[in-house]
């Protein structure tokens, strides 16, 4: 049984290291990318066509006031932000009404929808946006995003190509509190996201987007029937995306990384909000997640340490833990740091090969319910990435 254990150990160890070559070998691509796309930027204008932001909101959260003014002040010629939310008191709606009243030469809109007709109810908010936006070209963020001031210009970029429908950004994790747990989750997503998207994008190309920023011509939008496709799904980044790519149109990874903030500072919250995520990956691409287990390299390094001691070859199981910590911190490095330009070195060099272990039991916890707690309401997830209400 120990020899059964410790040939899983190895060919768990086979497996990430693929994964990690894939996902190194993907990143000089990238940084070229980067390095062209920068080279553009420099000519201005350049290619600036209007803009609308949309930005869905329900409640309060830490420093939103200065997250949503990262949005106010974009060297951009022409755009506009429009805030939805259920209801006129909404926590985040009066905090956006007051940011906005710092930055009047910006055209500013606060929209609400009532009782959203859907499941997902950020879905009924896109929805109500895009029919008064004013612009053909939609950028949508997460209320928990930080911007810099050339962020329009770099999601603007990719839309001078005609057969482009959609780009998104990768991000990097900021805890916006610090504290351990919200610091183990954030350096989860600046490398091992970013990682499972390079990863994604050389395999298959970009058939998705990442829910911090995403942005679509409105054309690709209606082609798709509007944002109601994605009212009964939970990930509604994935659907948009996916639905872009299937009408034939190009979605590109930007070369602009974004600030995502981590608000979840407990354990708990923390722990709950990561096994949640893994629960939508597991139904929106079931085999791609079954295959996602395979990619961590920390729980195979583990086993096979304590495998080999049972056996009386600790030397090997130092050299098992010792390969899987090295591929650990080669992907914290080239993709953390490279790629989405992570400063926490604490987090990168010390926490991240925890936070692989993490994502190995937070890939697991997913195979145990169907249900999720969101926004303070229980839903079910079913085959294919739907959702329904728990009453």
């Amino acid at each position: 049984m120990l020899y059964v254990l410790l040939a899983l150990a190895g060919f768990g160890l086979i497996t990430s290291t693929v994964f990690a070559g894939m996902a190194l070998w993907s990143v000089p691509r990238y940084l070229r990318e980067r390095c062209a796309a920068l080279a553009q930027l420099q000519a201005r204008p350049g290619f600036v066509p209007p803009l609308t932001l949309l930005k869905p909101l329900h409640g309060s959260e830490p420093n939103l006031d200065a997250h949503l003014a990262s949005f106010f002040e974009q060297e951009y010629p022409e755009y506009e932000i429009l805030f939805c939310a259920r209801t006129e008191d909404d926590a985040g709606l009066q905090t956006a009404r007051r940011v906005a009243a710092r930055y009047p030469h910006i055209p500013a809109r606060f929209l609400c929808t009532g009782e959203p007709p859907y499941i997902n109810a950020k879905a009924a908010s896109m929805e109500l946006m895009e029919t008064v936006a004013q612009h053909d070209i939609l950028v949508i963020s997460d209320s928990d995003v930080r911007v810099t001031p050339d962020y329009l210009r770099a999601v603007a970029l990719p839309f001078a190509d005609a057969r482009v429908g959609g780009i998104t950004c990768p991000y990097r994790g900021v805890a916006a509190e610090g504290g351990l747990w919200a610091r183990l989750e954030a350096v989860g997503m600046s490398v091992e996201m970013t990682a499972g998207v390079l990863v994604a994008r050389l395999m298959e190309g970009m058939q998705f987007t990442l829910g911090p920023t995403m942005a679509f011509r409105r054309a690709a939008i209606r082609g798709m029937g509007g944002f109601k496709v994605t009212a009964d799904y939970c990930a509604d980044d994935f659907v948009l995306g996916n639905e872009t790519y299937k009408l034939g149109q190009t979605v590109i990874l930007s070369h602009h990384a974004i600030d995502h903030m981590v608000i979840n500072s407990s354990f708990a919250a923390s722990m709950a909000h990561q096994v949640r995520w893994m629960k939508s990956t597991r139904f929106s691409r079931p085999k791609g997640h079954f295959g996602t287990s395979l990619t961590f390299s920390m729980p195979f390094g583990l086993l096979g340490l304590a495998a080999a001691c049972a056996l009386g070859h600790p030397c090997w199981g130092l050299a098992a833990l010792g390969w899987a910590l090295a591929t650990r911190l080669a992907l914290s490095l080239a993709v953390g740091r490279a790629v989405v330009r992570d400063t926490s070195w604490f987090g990168l060099l010390v926490l991240y090969p925890i936070r692989d272990f993490m994502g190995f039991c937070f890939w697991a916890a997913s195979y145990t319910s169907s249900h999720i707690l969101w926004r303070g309401r229980v839903f079910q997830l079913l085959p294919g990435g739907k959702m329904r209400a728990v009453k």
